[in-house]
């Protein structure tokens, strides 16, 4: 089972200011993927979104999403401490994500999410907004355990140790069956 944390990045939602609606939904989006979610924390923007993926990578997660402080307001902070926590991005989720939500809303060009890797914990960074949530989900849905697989050591969709019964890995010349 995949173990998922949600974040949630809103200095007014963490002050009471508003009741946070993303965090709910991803909770729940996530679980219907089949994954065991913890959140959603709702913290301010900054530190305490750093210290919140520090706490679920140290708690084994295998996936950490954020949802808020990605925007271009002086107060959006997400991507840089996310940033500074990663072994490596994985720019292509990040990317996916703009593109499936600009085809609705063309703002979403504006989001500075992004995505990575701490340790074996795969760390993505969405949209505050229900609408960011939801496209998020769309995109991950049919990734999510790939990737969680190849972070536990898997060999692109096999079994960890298997052997693929090809040489082609991600890079290969020959055209792909339906592996993926």
């Amino acid at each position: 089972m995949i173990r998922a944390h949600v974040v949630v990045a809103s200095d007014r939602a963490a002050a009471g200011v508003y009741p946070d609606t993303s965090g709910p939904l991803l909770a729940a989006g996530l679980s219907a993927l089949g994954c065991e979610v913890t959140g959603p924390l709702v913290v301010p923007d900054g530190e305490p979104v750093a210290e919140a993926v520090r706490a679920a990578v140290a708690a084994d997660a295998d996936v950490v999403v954020t949802s808020g402080g990605t925007g271009i307001t002086p107060g959006d902070r997400t991507p840089e401490v996310t940033r500074a926590l990663l072994d490596y991005e994985i720019p292509g989720i990040a990317e996916a994500i703009r593109a499936h939500s600009a085809q609705a809303v063309p703002a979403a060009a504006l989001s500075r999410g992004l995505a990575g890797v701490r340790g074996r914990t795969l760390v993505v960074n969405l949209p505050g907004s229900t609408g960011g949530a939801r496209d998020g989900l769309a995109v991950l849905g049919p990734i999510l355990g790939h990737a969680v697989d190849q972070l536990r050591g898997g060999d692109h969709g096999h079994p960890a140790g298997q052997p693929r019964g090809d040489d082609q890995g991600a890079g290969g010349d020959q055209p792909r069956g339906g592996d993926h």
